[in-house]
């Protein structure tokens, strides 16, 4: 998400880090090209107008003019403006109510609502320690209802079921009725979408949240359709009193409109950001972490959450003891890593979060994704233990072996040991004069196709 305007901004504003000196001359220059740039990540008009008069008024100001580097000042006066433009803060969800919390999930057909659904079920499970039941009143797409069993299977939350031949309001009313009884902290109602807004779909949704008076009321929308889901989460807004919205499907977004224009044009904050397919690719959206992203200033403390969450601390510990003691780096060890960062949403998403990644050249980029990892751990995998732990035994026979049960090349079979031998000479020195002596050998850069343990 976001990448194609950090990749135009950061050029935009690079030339500004080390000027001495702005005038009104290279400031209007400046904000020319940021228009430029936020117009063709697809951000609506009059929030881009907004949104540069703002930082051009703080801009000619003492605050930056008068500053000992006002480069930077102006990059600091962009980054708040840009968290100014989706909201202050991160908008938590309400659940102060007695139990059970309505919450109720709108949004057109396809923009993955039922997905959003059981990922948001998963977050308040996991994250908020809730007892979670889910329920589909989308009578009209059968298909709609089996999904959400299944996905509800999967997370272990509870399903209330349902029937194409009932009532939309009679369901939610049973669900919330049980739900009651179970002592159940939260109930997520998924609704029928459309195709498109007309005045039948937002007459039932209208009965249906009168009915069962959620406390939150979350759209669903695909930030793929740009300043699109702005306009459409307006349109409902106007129908129902919204109190956020739920982008989805920002992994496969590059320009990031929807994002800047929502909070604009509907006054509701966005309170989630759906960053893949899995149930839990669902993340509380950030507005300062999300500018700093968009300024290449990367975002680290999603980063150390994702780590908090996703790791497995005691191997990590068990490797840093084994590390200290000069035990060695293996196979398995690099294989672990792989796997902790599978878990962690892929090399795409740690790469995404780190500073600077935009000044990466794109061919460099282009090595390092998920694909070739999957490559390496296949190969790992198709080795005997005592290979994977003394790779120095593997002749030319065992590398055909192994190129054959992985579906690789002895020539990737090659690359990889190569690589792993560069990192096994890196972890060496971990061993004699720590981590900071280790970073400090990488001045970040790592050996091709490879990545430090975590």
């Amino acid at each position: 998400m976001f990448q194609n305007l950090t990749e135009r901004l950061n050029k935009t504003i690079r030339n500004l880090r080390g000027l001495g000196r702005l005038t009104p001359e290279n400031i209007q220059e400046t904000l020319r090209e940021v228009r430029t740039a936020l117009l063709e990540a697809d951000v609506a008009l009059p929030v881009a107008r907004e949104f540069i008069e703002k930082v051009r008024e703080r801009a000619i100001g003492n605050e930056v003019l008068q500053s000992l580097t006002p480069g930077q000042a102006l990059i600091k006066v962009v980054h708040d403006e840009l968290i100014n433009i989706m909201s202050d803060e991160n908008q938590q969800l309400n659940l102060n109510t007695t139990p059970p919390a309505i919450i109720l999930m709108a949004g057109l057909q396809g923009s993955g609502k039922t997905t959003s659904t059981a990922k948001l079920a998963r977050w308040l499970k996991e994250s908020m320690k809730k007892t979670v039941m889910v329920v589909s009143t989308d009578v009209y797409r059968p298909a709609a209802i089996d999904q959400l069993q299944t996905l509800a299977k999967e997370i272990d939350v509870v399903f209330f079921p349902s029937n194409p031949q009932q009532k939309p309001i009679d369901i939610a009313n049973d669900a919330i009725k049980t739900a009651k009884l179970q002592f159940i902290d939260v109930v997520l109602i998924d609704t029928a979408g459309r195709l498109h807004i007309d005045t039948e779909m937002m007459d039932e949704i209208k009965a249906l949240h009168a009915a069962v008076q959620p406390i939150e009321t979350l759209f669903v929308v695909d930030s793929m359709t740009g300043q699109d889901a702005a306009n459409t989460a307006k349109a409902f807004n106007e129908a129902l009193p919204l109190t956020g919205v739920i982008l989805t499907k920002t992994d496969g977004d590059a320009r990031g409109g929807a994002a800047l224009s929502i909070r604009s044009i509907t006054g509701k904050p966005i309170k989630f950001i759906g960053i893949g397919e899995k149930t839990q690719a669902l993340s509380p959206f950030y507005p300062d972490r999300i500018a700093s992203r968009i300024l290449d200033m990367g975002d680290i403390l999603s980063l150390v959450e994702e780590a908090e969450k996703h790791v497995d601390r005691d191997k990590a510990e068990k490797l840093a003891n084994k590390l200290k003691k000069g035990k060695g780096f293996s196979l398995e060890d690099f294989r672990d890593q792989i796997q902790q960062m599978k878990n962690m949403g892929g090399i795409g998403k740690l790469l995404d979060k780190l500073p600077g990644v935009a000044n990466v050249p794109a061919h460099l980029k282009d090595k390092i994704n998920d694909n070739m990892f999957a490559k390496q751990e296949a190969i790992i995998n198709s080795m005997t233990k005592r290979e994977r732990r003394h790779p120095d035994i593997i002749k030319n026979s065992h590398k055909r072996r192994i190129a054959e049960g992985s579906g690789t090349s002895i020539q990737e079979v090659n690359k990889l040991l190569k690589q792993f031998d560069q990192m096994q000479k890196t972890m060496k020195k971990f061993s004699k004069g720590g981590l900071g002596k280790l970073m400090k050998q990488f001045k970040g850069k790592m050996p091709p196709g490879m990545m430090p343990p975590m």
